[in-house]
């Protein structure tokens, strides 16, 4: 198909990887006439280790209650419509098939999914509204793709959100309401994990099979009693292995971060069953299978788990390791999602 035609939509915005989009510390939120940042009000209603709502200064933050069943911390669904209908206006597309959250790494593999493309549009986290600032992150960009590969229209976001941030979780799975929103019934979540199991090599992907969520928070408030049971889509995965048969499955272990663990910690996440461990995933999973969307989870193995080699870890070789699969991945991204 040759190069894709990449336009950038921007309004106002600073494209940089490690920078924010408005140089603010959050949208202020008037509580009993007092200013509070959204990351304050985060902590304190959602387990920052303060009783009855109180801050350290004294201010009282009364908890509010939750918008319904499946509602995330703060308006997720009237945000996602927002940021859907202002994603429509931006690319003229008014609707997206399919999303993918690309991971630490993964960035080359969009790059390569593009060169694929027949027509590639860029806008920034800030122009669609409901995301925080730019993320702090290496390896990632506050920007999402509208690309057209033949009669698909895909929804590509080349940075996360992290709860190790700092974010409510309403913001760290923003981005799967605003895919539901756009149309898409399948999101592809990629991440770069540590590989728990000795026949695990540096550079190989791994379909994900099941998650251990020990994190301790969900993005579900209230009454959402939703089924795990096949969180990702054993057709997407089918689906998957059919494009590449040497693809393995494995169970991922999704921590706080953003430490990396112990060699202790290592060891015990074996015995409970982890092949795979990393620092995201596992709540934009909850969201989607709540809002009825397909998962399929694919993490690529940046490196081995502490104490299996006898060296430290460090997020360069991550990158580092993303950058040298790219073409694999990006290839077998574009092979996979034109068929979902």
């Amino acid at each position: 198909m040759g190069e894709a035609n990449v336009n950038h939509v921007t309004v106002n915005e600073t494209d940089a990887d490690d920078t924010t989009a408005d140089g603010t510390i959050g949208s202020p939120t008037i509580v009993d006439g007092a200013v509070a940042t959204d990351a304050i009000m985060d902590d304190a209603i959602v387990g920052g280790g303060l009783t009855d709502g109180a801050l350290a200064d004294g201010v009282s933050v009364p908890r509010p209650e939750p918008a319904g069943p499946g509602a995330s911390d703060g308006n997720g669904e009237s945000d996602a419509a927002s940021s859907a209908a202002r994603l429509a206006e931006l690319t003229g597309a008014t609707r997206h098939d399919v999303a993918i959250m690309l991971g630490s790494g993964w960035r080359p593999a969009a790059d390569v999914l593009a060169a694929h493309a027949d027509e590639v549009t860029e806008v920034s986290f800030a122009q669609l509204g409901g995301f925080p600032m730019g993320t702090q992150v290496p390896g990632h960009r506050p920007v999402a793709r509208s690309v057209r590969v033949g009669d698909r229209r895909l929804l590509i976001f080349l940075g996360r959100v992290h709860a190790y941030e700092g974010h409510p979780l309403s913001q760290v799975v923003h981005a799967v309401h605003l895919s539901r929103a756009a149309g898409a019934s399948a999101v592809v979540l990629t991440n770069a994990a540590g590989g728990l199991r000795d026949d695990l090599r540096i550079g190989q992907p791994v379909l994900i099979a099941d998650h251990l969520n020990l994190t301790g928070r969900s993005p579900l408030v209230g009454a959402a009693f939703t089924d795990l049971t096949d969180a990702y889509s054993p057709r997407l995965r089918a689906l998957a292995r059919a494009v590449d048969p040497t693809l393995v499955e494995g169970v991922y272990a999704g921590l706080p971060g953003p430490h990396f663990e112990t060699p202790a910690e290592i060891r015990m996440l074996r015995v409970l069953g982890a092949d795979l461990v990393g620092m995201s995933t596992v709540h934009e999973t909850i969201a989607a299978r709540a809002l009825g969307v397909e998962v399929l989870g694919l993490s690529l193995v940046t490196n081995l788990a502490a104490g299996m080699t006898g060296q430290p870890l460090d997020h360069l070789e991550v990158l580092a390791a993303g950058a040298a699969a790219a073409e694999r991945m990006g290839v077998l991204l574009a092979d996979v999602v034109t068929r979902i």
